[in-house]
This record gives structure tokens, sequence and C-alpha cells, in this order.
């Protein structure tokens, strides 16, 4: 878990390559087919293999609901289970999550234990970041993106409408053919008023689910690990890698192997393997000694914060 741009859905592929697991999107406007510039969507390149469930695969003029994710990620809970593996759930969109851990309909806290990290930036560098990604999203072609997709008095309610950065050009888009050709100043100012417009309100995205989480915490109740994730985005290169695996990606291993219950490093690929493939029904297991590790570790799942307790899963 945590707020947009803080290296999530990074985390989550690290954890499942390490750990045998998939991942389930909860990214509500990632769940949508096309602008992948614009919803920031982790490239084939960067899943490194890993699959992933309930990403990129919506109507983009559809309006997927909590309870549609709610179902859909189940479904995948538990195909990934029976193949083994462990379910990692990954995503901003704390509404979705909380919905599925919490609501009474779908008894997920009776049936997975769940282990949630929150990686967490300071917020003024977090916010000179997502200023700099927006940045490189528009020189990555945001908005020749959006102008595929722009049509007079759309609906920014509903659908992949409804991503930051697509309501915000609407104003450029609208005028960009009434400005004469030779009037590149009058074009370029409009266009960095939405620029800045979308890196305005990412920023208020970001707090908002800041305090989303906040009050999982400490009003309902939801027990995270909080990953300081600030000493990466303060640097650069090879000393910005190095931080990661520091500061991010080992502590959050040791999390979840002790969420897991694994004792020696060699018995993690079977134990993680067991543990997922034992649901609270008891599957079979043919690896004894992987299945006394699962039993006494009460079946886990891994869902992301990008969160989730009887079979395990991480969030």
């Amino acid at each position: 878990m945590g707020a947009t741009g803080t290296g999530k859905s990074k985390l989550s592929i690290d954890l499942a390559t390490r750990f045998q697991a998939e991942i389930i999107n909860s990214d509500k406007i990632q769940v949508y087919k096309g602008l992948d510039v614009v919803t920031n969507k982790v490239t084939d390149a960067e899943q490194q293999g890993v699959p992933h469930h309930i990403l990129g695969d919506v109507d983009p003029e559809a309006d997927f609901t909590a309870d549609e994710f709610c179902r859909r990620a189940l479904s995948s809970v538990e195909s990934i289970i029976q193949s083994g593996k462990l379910p990692i759930i990954v995503g901003g969109s704390n509404t979705y999550i909380e919905t599925l851990v919490d609501a009474d309909k779908y008894k997920f806290r009776s049936k997975y234990e769940s282990c949630f990290i929150w990686v967490d930036v300071s917020l003024p560098v977090h916010h000179s970041f997502v200023a700099q990604r927006v940045d490189r999203m528009v020189e990555s072609g945001l908005v020749d993106e959006i102008r595929k997709i722009f049509v007079h008095d759309a609906d920014y309610s509903r659908g992949i409408r409804r991503a930051i950065g697509v309501p915000e050009m609407d104003q450029y888009l609208r005028t960009e053919l009434l400005v004469e050709e030779d009037d590149q100043d009058s074009r370029e100012k409009m266009l960095k008023a939405a620029i800045n417009e979308i890196k305005e309100n990412t920023c208020k995205l970001t707090c908002s689910q800041l305090e989303k989480i906040d009050r999982l915490r400490n009003e309902v109740g939801w027990e995270m690990h909080r990953i300081d994730a600030t000493e990466v985005f303060e640097k650069f290169g090879q000393e910005a890698d190095d931080a990661w695996k520091k500061v991010v990606a080992d502590p959050s291993i040791a999390i979840v192997r002790e969420f897991l219950g694994e004792e020696e490093e060699e018995a993690a690929a079977t134990v993680v393997t067991t543990l997922a493939a034992n649901a609270i029904d008891s599957v079979e297991v043919e690896d004894e000694a992987a299945s006394v590790a699962a039993a006494a570790a009460a079946n886990p799942i891994v869902s992301f914060l990008d969160q989730l307790k009887k079979t395990q899963i991480v969030v």
C-alpha cells in the first residue's frame, strides 16, 4: 500500500520474484485498457514475467465498481492459491482494498491472513518526485495519448476518463485548434497550465491516499508495516538502486519471510509455495516439512498497501 508514485509496483514485483507469487492490481484506474502512460501501468519488461491480474483489461468506458473489483480479486486469489503461489495485492486505491478486506459479505478476514506493507515517502520529497514524473510522462507521450480519446462533452466521472491528466487536458485540447498555428506562445502557455494542474491534482491525491491509510491504521485498526523509502527518492542512479535494496526491498522481504514463517533462506521457495497452496480447508501438501511449516503459520497470503489472514496474502 501507499500513495501514488512511492514504488509499490516495483516492490510487489521484487517480492513476487522472491516468493513465487502473482500480483493482483487494486489501482482503480489501472484496471482499464489504454492510456498506459497516463495511468503509469507497469510495462511488460518491468513485470519480469510475473503474472498480473485485473491490469488493463476492463472496458475503458465501463464503470468498474468496488464490488466488481472484489469479485474478480477473490477469484484471482483462489486461482493463485490453487496454483501453489502467493497472492500479492498492490495498488493505491485504498477504498477497493478496504471493501475487499473488511466488507462482511466477502468474509475475507475469516478466510485469509493478511500482511500489510505500507511504502511511505516524506511529502516534500514525494511531491517533488511527482512533479518530475509528470514531466517524464509528458515526454513519453501523455498529451498525444489523451488527444486520441478526447471527445467534446466527455463524462469525466466514469471509466478511464477519471484518470488524473485526462480532465486537466480538456481545456487545452478544446482550444488548441482555435489558436492560430503561428501563435506558439499561447499554445505553450495553455499546455503548461494543464500540466501544472496535473501536478497539483496528483499531489492532492497523494495527501488523500495518506489520510485514508492513517484512518485504516488509527481508526479501523489495521496493523501495517511502514517502510520509509524517502532515502531512495533523494538519490539517483546506482545509489538509488542500492538504497532501494537496503531500505525497501530487503526489509520487506524480511517482513514477508516472518509472516510466512520462514526460518531458513533455503526453505523459502518450498514454504511459500506450501503456504499459498494450503487454504483453510487443508489442502494436501506433498512436502511434509513444508506442510508442518504451513500449519504452524496458519496459512498466509500477502497483499500490498499498494494489503491483506488464514490462507496467507501480502498487500
